[in-house]
């Protein structure tokens, strides 16, 4: 099965690891991921607020080299799906023009839905060389992966489990939680850090208080965004996971590096040592 892959802008810089870990699991799962020649960005996070067209106009670039390819879409990044699957929809309706053709054939794809199949979560299980037995911890999908259901189509929106089911086919224990689609700021630490420090401050708290030793995300911000609060002083450290990164982990076992965290602010070393599930 080949898959048309659109990276988005942060896999290249900031979610670097995510991006390694991405490969690194699709080869395990024999998924090959063919990136879209010549992507561009697809407007997240701000086209949206400045022009609607161009909201729509910026992802059907991509929408168009997939369907040349023959190929439905993975996005591994939530506010990339939205972005993507929101085109698709104003496009279908005939609301705008654009400059390339776009039918709507080739689906769009948020990377935790496609992998939570029940077929793909047998080949995970099946591909698990050491479990991640004694981890607790909580799955936090934000608000741009299942929301607004009338673009997304989900109705899961309140309690998406796709990270959760993920996680549990890992052997971590999936700890059920009230937080887990309320907004972590987003973009607005921009322009209003205060607010967007305060959000992301509670996520973690209610992730402490429910007992997690870890987070797991999909989406680069909510990654950085949980990551980068912890550097202020006083907090109490708890790593935030790609959720790829621990499918990664258990696949390769004490083969997997402390390395592959690299990029993370909030070291998650002393946690996987903890659990002796790296060297």
């Amino acid at each position: 099965m080949n898959l048309a892959f659109y990276p988005g802008c942060s896999l290249e810089g900031m979610a670097n690891d995510y991006a390694r870990s991405i490969i690194a699991v699709f080869e395990k799962l024999d998924v090959g991921l063919v990136e879209i020649d010549d992507w561009t960005c697809c407007g997240a996070t701000a086209a949206h607020s400045l022009s609607d067209a161009m909201s729509v106009v910026l992802p059907a670039k991509n929408l168009a080299a997939a369907e040349k390819m023959g190929l439905d879409i993975v996005s591994p990044c939530a506010n990339c799906f939205n972005r993507l699957t929101y085109s698709r929809k104003m496009l279908s309706k005939n609301i705008y023009d654009v400059p390339w053709n776009v039918t709507g054939k080739s689906k769009v794809h948020d990377m935790t839905r496609f992998l939570a199949q029940p077929d793909m979560i047998s080949q995970i299980k099946d591909n698990v060389l050491m479990p991640l037995k004694g981890l607790n911890l909580v799955s936090y999908y934000g608000c741009q992966m299942v929301r607004p259901p009338r673009i997304t189509g989900f109705t899961d929106y309140e309690n998406p489990r796709t990270m959760d089911h993920i996680a549990e086919a890992l052997g971590a224990n999936a700890l059920d939680w009230s937080y887990k689609a309320t907004c972590c700021g987003a973009s607005i630490g921009l322009g209003r850090r205060d607010i967007q420090l305060t959000l992301s401050a509670r996520l973690i708290q209610k992730a402490r208080q429910t007992g997690a030793e870890a987070i797991i995300v999909s989406c680069p911000l909510c990654q950085a965004n949980l990551d980068m609060v912890q550097t202020e002083k006083g907090s109490q450290k708890v790593p935030i996971f790609y959720f790829t990164e621990l499918m990664r982990l258990a696949f390769e076992g004490k083969a997997c590096s402390i390395k592959n965290f690299r990029m993370h602010l909030t070291d998650p070393g002393p946690l996987l040592r903890k659990k002796a599930l790296i060297d």
